[in-house]
Order: C-alpha cells, then structure tokens, then sequence
C-alpha cells in the first residue's frame, strides 16, 4: 500500500517558548495560539489550564491535585512521492503527542497520539472541494468519493513503518462534536471517559473520519458541560489507561472552551437530548486569545495550496495509488 509513498515524523515541544516555524500550518490551533502580542503568556495560561484538567481527573493519590504534568509535542508528517516530479517532500499532517510527568515517582508514561488533527488536504476536501460544489446549488450534496484519497492517506501512514517506529499504539483524535447533529444521553458511563451520548445520525466529519479508518464515540467526562468526539481504531475503552485517557481529555477539553467557549465553557451542562450551537450566549470566555475568523480564512487559503502544490500536479499518480487501495 505503502509502495510510492515514504513518511518522515518531525516532533516539535510545545510550551509556552514554542513558536510556529516559517513552514507550520497556520490553521493549527496551537499555532494560532501562539501567535501576536500575547502568545506567550496565551500559551502559558493554555498549558496551565491542561495541567489542572488532568490532576482534577486524576484525583486518587493526589491529596495536592498537583502531581502530574503533561508535556506536548507537535507531530508534523511529510510524505515524500517516488514520483520524478516530486522533488520535495510535501506536509501531510499534524497531530499532538502528549506525556505524562508524574512529579511524584518522576516517572514519564507515554501518553496518547493523535488529539488535535489537522490536514492539508482534509482542508481541501472541505473548504475548497466541497464549498466549489456546492457554491450556486439550492441543495447541499457531497462530491462523489469526498474523503476517499485522505481516508487512504491517513491509513497507509498509520500502517507505515515510520509510524510504528515512534507509536506503540493507534491514534486517537478529539474533537467538537457537531452542531448539525442531536445526542442523546445513555445510561453509559465510564470512570474516566464519563456519560456516553449517542448521536441521531452520523455527521459528515463522522463519515470522513469511517474513511480514515476511525470509529467515533461520544462521551461527557467529569466536570465537563458537553460531549466530546473521540475518534480511534480498536477498543477506546480497554486499548487506553485512565491516564492516557486523561491526557487526552485534559488536552482537548481545554482547547475546545478556548476555541468553542458557546459549547464547551457553557454555563450550564448538556442534558439528555443535547444539540450544540455556535449561537448559545450563556458561557463564559477564558483568559486566552483566539482567533477563530482567521483560522476559517486559512483553512480556505490552505486548502487552495493543497490543490496547487499536491491534488493538481500528482492527480494522475494519486488516482493511480489510489485505484490500487481499499478504502
């Protein structure tokens, strides 16, 4: 599967020194954080939030709530074309690694990999391909095979030998859930993970990520006032530790009342039949700035360079590989 493409993994420390490289994608939450006049102390305010999320969550043994700390690392995936044309490698992906500091026994445990999820072409499919399809149309339709080329990307890296040579387990990725969609408390509960919900239908991103090989389930942890999404491969419940589970939502959770205060700072928690909106006016902000107008703006000019620097020069290569794949 593997046979035209080769991946290289570059990690990069976030903390509150990190700053986003000439190269990096703009659209990434963590780059837009770090960014203007207060991105340091944005930063600061940021990792301080996370730390206190994950010693709430991992109260047993912490009479402080101050044992353990996360440390964060940026995942950037390039991909490299056994292609003539291809003379440079091409950024595919970036991901968030987190790893758990126990300050008491000083132990470091591997965390989860995956988290924040963002893509060069995924902006693509959905800011340039999908909005160009859609653009003059009295109803909204998918293009036909929207997802299928980023699905199998996403899968032959997960598989690849550059992959397992720094992961000892399958991603997990977090996000928002959608606010096209309703979820319905279950009678579900997990120690860590919290109350499980259940959506109506699935949304597109839920369709988009099936194509990336990842199931989705819904869950509210402790203390939390709406559901997240978690993405993965496997068994979420029994694959992960608590605390893996724990650096993961502690990561998200507070990313998430940074960047959707309406859903996820809300001031008052999701009940039984819960639908998020981007319109809810009862939440509070945090102390932390960011920009959520840019960001939608450069996920179109980001997509656009996806279409100029990779989908247009090497479609015929990537029909070709792709032709040869299984979803």
């Amino acid at each position: 599967m593997n046979n035209e493409f080769t991946f290289a993994i570059k990690r990069t420390r976030f903390d509150e020194d990190y700053c986003p490289a000439e190269n990096t994608r703009t659209t990434t939450n963590f780059a837009n954080l770090a960014r203007g006049r207060n991105r340091q102390e944005n930063l600061r305010n940021t990792l301080s939030m996370i730390d206190n999320r994950f010693n709430a969550l991992a109260h047993w043994d912490n009479p402080e709530g101050d044992r353990y700390r996360l440390e964060l690392e940026i995942i950037s995936v390039e991909m490299t074309m056994e292609d003539p044309q291809a003379d440079h490698s091409l950024p595919l992906i970036e991901l968030l690694k987190t790893t758990i500091v126990d300050q008491k026994t000083k132990a470091r445990i591997e965390g989860i990999v995956g988290n924040n999820f963002s893509s060069y072409v995924r902006d693509y499919d959905f800011s340039v391909l999908l909005l160009g399809h859609n653009k003059g149309q009295p109803d909204f339709s998918i293009p036909e095979h929207f997802g299928d080329l980023h699905g199998k990307l996403f899968k032959a890296f997960v598989n690849s030998s550059a992959y397992k040579a720094h992961f000892a387990k399958a991603p997990v990725i977090c996000l928002s859930v959608s606010s096209s969609r309703t979820y319905r408390r279950t009678d579900n509960q997990h120690p860590v993970l919290g109350v499980e919900y259940q959506q109506d239908a699935y949304s597109l991103t839920d369709e988009y990520f099936k194509k990336m090989g990842l199931t989705v389930r819904y869950f509210m942890p402790p203390d939390s006032v709406a559901p997240l999404a978690f993405y993965f491969a496997g068994d979420l419940l029994e694959d992960y530790s608590p605390l893996e589970l724990i650096s993961t939502i502690s990561t998200m959770d507070t990313f998430q009342k940074i960047y959707r205060p309406e859903i996820y700072n809300a001031n008052s928690s999701a009940g039984k039949a819960y639908r998020p909106s981007l319109e809810h006016q009862d939440y509070s902000l945090t102390r932390i700035v960011y920009d959520r107008e840019e960001r939608s703006r450069l996920a179109i000019e980001q997509g656009k360079f996806a279409e100029e620097h990779f989908i247009k020069p090497y479609q015929a290569v990537l029909e070709q590989w792709s032709s040869q794949c299984a979803l």
